[in-house]
C-alpha cells in the first residue's frame, strides 16, 4: 500500500522507508549510503532504525546547458560518470558541452568529498550489502551514477531504496540493482519536491551533523 503523500519532510520519509527495510536490521554487513545532499537526511533515519553505519555517496547531476534542471547524466567518485546518450543526441549537444558540465560539477564533487570525509576513507564495501538511499528519483541519473560507483567498490549486494520515484526512473534502475524498494510511484510525477511538504535544500552543515551523530551512535553501541 502506497503511503499518504506528500511526506511531511525527508525524516518522515526515511522512517517509513526503514520499515520496508527492517529485514536488514542489525546485520553486520549492511552499510547505508545517502546520496548527497538530499538523500542524507532520509538515509540517516534508515541507518538509525537498522543499527547500521551511515556514509555518503557524493553525486552531481550533469544539467543540460540551457535547461540546468534537466539531467543529461551524472558523476560520482572514482571518475564514475553516466550519460544519457539518447538525450545528448536529441538535443544536439556537443562533446564540448558535455565536458564543460563534467569539469564544472567535478570541482564541486571534489569539494564535497573533502568536506564530508575530513580525512576518512570511503567505507570498504567489499563483502557488504550497500543500501543506497535518496529522497526520490525523477530521471534516475544520479542514482545510476551511485550504483556504478558502489559496484566499483565491490559491494556484494546493492539495494536501492527511495520514498518516491517516477515510473520511468524506477524501470531504468530496477535491473541495475539486486533489490529495489520504492514506497510510491505517483503518476503524473512532475518533480521529487512535489511529494514533500517541506523540501528545503539540505545544506553541508546538516550532512556533517548527521554523519557525526551516526558515528557517535556507532561508538556508543561498541562501548556497551
Amino acid at each position: 500500500m502506497q503511503p499518504d503523500l506528500p511526506y511531511r519532510n525527508r525524516s518522515e520519509a526515511g522512517r517509513l522507508l526503514a520499515e520496508e527495510l527492517a529485514h536488514y536490521k542489525s546485520k553486520a554487513d549492511v552499510v547505508v549510503l545517502g546520496l548527497t545532499r538530499g538523500g542524507v537526511p532520509v538515509a540517516a533515519e534508515v541507518a538509525s532504525a537498522l543499527h547500521a553505519p551511515l556514509d555518503v555517496v557524493v553525486v552531481r547531476k550533469l544539467g543540460v546547458p540551457f535547461q540546468p534542471e534537466l539531467a543529461m547524466g551524472a558523476i560520482a567518485g572514482d571518475d564514475t560518470q553516466v550519460l544519457d546518450k539518447q538525450l545528448v543526441y536529441a538535443l544536439d549537444l556537443t562533446n564540448r558541452d558535455v565536458e564543460a558540465a563534467i569539469t564544472r560539477e567535478r570541482a564541486e564533487l571534489q569539494r564535497r568529498e573533502r568536506l564530508y570525509r575530513r580525512g576518512r576513507r570511503v567505507l570498504d564495501l567489499k563483502e557488504h550489502t550497500a543500501i543506497l538511499v535518496d529522497d526520490g528519483l525523477a530521471t534516475g541519473s544520479t542514482m545510476l551514477a551511485a550504483v556504478a560507483f558502489v559496484r566499483k567498490r565491490l559491494a556484494k549486494r546493492i539495494v536501492m531504496a527511495v520514498p518516491v520515484a517516477s515510473v520511468e526512473a524506477l524501470e531504468k534502475l530496477r535491473d541495475k540493482v539486486d533489490e529495489c524498494v520504492c514506497l510510491a510511484t505517483p503518476d503524473p510525477f512532475f518533480s521529487v519536491g512535489d511529494w514533500y511538504g517541506n523540501f528545503l535544500p539540505t545544506e553541508d552543515a546538516e550532512v556533517l551533523r548527521l554523519l557525526d551523530e551516526s558515528a557517535k551512535r556507532a561508538a556508543t553501541s561498541l562501548s556497551v
